[in-house]
């Protein structure tokens, strides 16, 4: 059976790098851009940045916990982020696009799941991606934020005193 396909997209006013550098940073970055709820835990077991890392996740949805023993791989550094279950054949990628001459970004996440067997599977190939989608439009507003909060303090002056 066809893996179950879910995708989100958004344009965020800020380069590609800058967008990229934060899904890849998953001990600070990443951990901010999780919508919580669903998601209640992220552990990097491994790394932290990028390629290499291993992590889990918990995430609830209507009562159910869900976990996910995921490792990260850059197959196309810069444009793409792929995290893939380590016990299933779930996986999400991260793809970044530059727009706007490279002033903006376009991302899109785009997960596969593997539907179970008989009428469980009928049912989560309408579950899944309605559950699933407006987590993935939440992450990227919370994405869009925190890259606006980061632009907007590094142009603040420092008024500290020495």
């Amino acid at each position: 059976m066809k893996a179950i396909q879910v995708k989100a997209s958004r344009i965020i006013d800020a380069p590609p790098a800058d967008v990229y550098a934060v899904i890849r940073d998953y001990n600070v970055g990443h951990q901010a851009i999780l919508p919580r709820p669903p998601f209640e835990e992220m552990i990097v077991e491994k790394g932290g940045v990028g390629a290499g890392t291993v992590l889990r996740l918990r995430l609830k949805v209507y009562g159910q916990v869900y976990h996910y023993h995921q490792a990260v791989s850059e197959p196309e550094p810069g444009r793409v982020i792929l995290e893939e279950d380590l016990n299933s054949t779930q996986r999400t990628r991260f793809i970044f696009e530059a727009v706007d001459g490279g002033r903006k970004t376009n991302i899109t996440i785009h997960s596969e799941y593997p539907p179970a067997p008989g009428i469980a599977g009928f049912f989560q190939r309408y579950m899944i991606p309605a559950v699933t989608r407006p987590v993935y439009h939440r992450e990227l507003n919370l994405l869009a934020d925190y890259l606006r909060d980061q632009a907007q303090a590094s142009s603040q002056p420092n008024t500290a005193k020495a």
